[in-house]
């Protein structure tokens, strides 16, 4: 072979060659990155590598909502995320440092609240209209019909982040719990005091999965797993809990096995709120589209047929009330809609960074 000839072969063979290795040394600079990443995650945090999955109810998902459909594809960049629900020891921290009054513990402002109701909606005594939140409270006797919620839930005046059962009662000896009655403004001070931000409701749904891309929970499809991976109601629900996960009502963080991404309690134990306004429309129109959804914030505008008035945002996650006869919502694709302006018993949060 001649010099030229063979110069020329070997450019073209190390070139095919730099080519076909180039997939692979991108792949290990992706593991290389992942794993930097996790070293450098704050304290309590660990590192989600991000990726693209098909959000929303899985296909064998028998007990899916329809605000659960249909399943659209999403790709959401890195982002570390706590691994644990902020704690009544982390939310004590806050409002120590801050001063800091949540929503549940001020003064109710008519003014305000009338805008949220029908027109013409008198004014409730005074009595009434005092600081408080939403406790849950166990039925006497069977319920026939699941939808009506004032069965199982009362307002109480004093109820707070600091007396989840209302007055007499304490986060005392209770510090390792998920903070309650936390609104979103309050979720959203304590995020900018920490330096941080609350998941869309994308992040949440595939940090909760854990590499589980295609299964109804964290753990896989086994539903007789579920009292040994989350807290959540078992029994006749609201009447009898027969606690065979351990708990009646919140449960201390990290009492149950970690997913796939070193997260806690993603299933079970409290609600957790996501930046996302609730829409029905939203997933519909992301699957119309048919493109990827790249790092989705939700619905630009909220919007709730059953409730018109209603500027609602997306919690994930379930809690300690969901049971299979209620709403299941231990699943990893279930969401539910609430009001950003209350908190409840069974409500809290964890946060996210951005890389």
């Amino acid at each position: 072979m001649k010099p030229i000839v063979y110069f020329l072969f070997l450019i073209v063979l190390f070139s095919c060659k730099s080519k076909t290795n180039k997939p692979e040394a991108s792949e290990n600079g992706v593991e290389s990155h992942n794993a930097l990443q996790s070293e450098k995650a704050p304290e309590g945090m660990v590192w989600i590598p991000g990726g693209e999955f098909l959000q929303g109810a899985v296909p064998n998902d028998h007990m899916a909502m329809f605000h659960e459909k249909p399943a659209h594809k999403v790709h959401v960049d890195g982002f570390f995320m706590d691994k644990h629900e902020v704690t009544n020891a982390q939310f004590a921290k806050f409002v120590k440092e801050t001063g800091y009054v949540t929503v549940a513990e001020r003064a109710v402002d008519w003014e305000a609240l009338k805008k949220q109701l029908p027109a013409g909606t008198e004014k409730p005594h005074d009595s009434i209209l005092q600081p408080g939140s939403l406790v849950f409270k166990k039925a006497k006797s069977s319920v026939p019909n699941l939808y009506d919620y004032s069965q199982w839930w009362e307002w109480r005046i004093g109820a707070n982040w600091k007396h989840p059962h209302g007055p007499g009662s304490s986060i005392e000896g209770k510090e390792d719990h998920p903070v309650v009655h936390i609104a979103f403004e309050d979720a959203q001070a304590y995020c900018e005091w920490a330096g941080r931000r609350l998941p869309t409701e994308a992040e949440w749904e595939f940090a909760a999965r854990g590499n589980q891309m295609g299964s109804l929970f964290f753990w896989g499809d086994d539903m007789e797993q579920l009292s040994a991976h989350a807290n959540s109601w078992e029994g006749e629900f609201p009447v009898e809990n027969t606690m065979e996960d351990g708990y009646e009502r919140s449960a201390p963080v990290m009492s149950y096995p970690k997913n796939g991404y070193g997260l806690y309690d993603m299933a079970g134990n409290v609600w957790e709120w996501t930046s996302d306004w609730y829409n029905t429309n939203y997933y519909q129109q992301l699957a119309l589209s048919g493109k990827v959804a790249q790092n989705p914030k939700g619905a630009k505008r909220a919007f709730n047929p059953g409730n018109p008035r209603a500027r609602e945002r997306v919690i994930k996650g379930g809690s300690f009330l969901c049971s299979a006869s209620y709403c299941a919502s231990y699943r990893i694709s279930a969401r539910m809609n609430t009001s950003p302006d209350s908190g409840m018993e069974h409500l809290g949060f964890r946060t996210v960074l951005s890389e």
